[in-house]
């Protein structure tokens, strides 16, 4: 059964392939759906699942960017396993924040 509740990520365009990345990171998680209603554009919306919890990301265009007011966080069982998501999330273009908060290569801050 779909989720009720689902938090909703606005993307520019690349929406689709940041949460094949999240999914990627943690186990159990993987993208439920996906709706394009132009197959030659990126998905509209993608719903998927990290760990057990639904998101839903938004391909909704540039007028709106992400900010450290929304982050995902990540429980993790040990120092292992959180420099493994950190190195994860900040290749490619992400950057560390402060008190050991990150934004990933999309802008999402974690």
């Amino acid at each position: 059964m779909p989720a009720k509740v689902r938090t909703c990520l606005w993307f520019d365009k690349n929406g689709e392939e940041a949460a094949h990345l999240y999914v990627s990171l943690l186990p159990g998680s993987k993208i439920e759906n996906t709706f394009s209603p132009n197959p030659a554009e990126p998905a509209l919306m993608i719903e998927f699942n990290l760990a057990g919890t639904p998101y839903l990301i938004l391909n909704g265009g540039p007028m709106f960017k992400h900010s450290e007011a929304a982050s995902i966080c990540v429980s993790t069982k040990d120092q292992k396993e959180t420099d493994f998501l950190w190195q994860a999330l900040i290749a490619d273009g992400g950057s560390a924040s402060q008190c050991a908060w990150l934004k990933d290569r999309f802008g999402l801050s974690w």
